[in-house]
């Protein structure tokens, strides 16, 4: 998303090297485009560490593209607030996401295309666009955001166990929105971590609170 705060970290780096140390081999011997997805509740880190992973993947000398969830959101932020605050229904992965929108753009990549039209939501101008994506060289296709769990074509997924509370000095950091405080935030918050919760159990790798990385069998 356009506009976006990205705070990369040494504990995200850390932890990007670890993942990418257990996983290149199988990118590398892949035939196809190799997904990955990182999930995890709202200021988790889920942008950074696919920053991360992405600076460690070129160390490797292997090119990657990332898919923020952000993007493909059906309002852009502001819109999407307000919809929260007068329909109690508009909250979810199948309301306020195009999920599908997102894992056709993935199984294109993964299936040989050459470039992507994607959605581009600016944050500050709370619009949505498009942008062409060239493919070219890329061998790996990151996805991040809250839901990107359910994301069916991935071939590894990470999940980051933080919830509302260890992710608040994050989020005051990132302060998108002056979101920080506000009771409302606070309680959709709340209701995210009840839906994405149960997904830790969908993940290869789980990062702790303390960016510690867990390979999960």
């Amino acid at each position: 998303m356009k506009g976006d705060i990205i705070i990369l970290e040494e504990h995200h780096k850390n932890a990007a090297k670890i993942i990418v140390s257990k996983i290149d081999a199988a990118i590398k011997k892949a035939n196809t485009r190799f997904a990955i997805s990182i999930a995890g509740e709202s200021g988790s880190g889920k942008s950074e560490m696919a920053a991360a992973i992405a600076e460690e993947l070129l160390n490797q000398k292997i090119t990657s593209l990332i898919l923020g969830q952000d993007d493909y959101f059906n309002l852009p932020p502001k819109l999407n607030d307000a919809k929260r605050r007068e329909d109690p229904e508009w909250l979810g992965p199948h309301v306020e996401v195009d999920l599908e929108r997102l894992e056709k753009n993935l199984l294109d990549a993964i299936s040989g295309e050459i470039y992507l039209i994607k959605p581009l939501i600016d944050y500050d101008k709370s619009t949505i666009g498009e942008k062409t994506v060239d493919l070219a060289g890329v061998k790996v296709i990151i996805a991040e955001g809250t839901y990107t769990s359910l994301l069916r074509h991935v071939d590894r997924k990470i999940f980051i166990s933080a919830n509302r509370l260890d992710t608040l000095e994050h989020r005051k950091k990132r302060n998108r929105g002056n979101e920080v405080g506000d009771p409302f935030i606070e309680r959709i918050l709340e209701t995210e971590h009840k839906i994405i919760a149960g997904h830790k159990f969908l993940a290869d790798f789980l990062i702790t609170k303390n960016f510690n990385v867990l390979a999960m069998d």
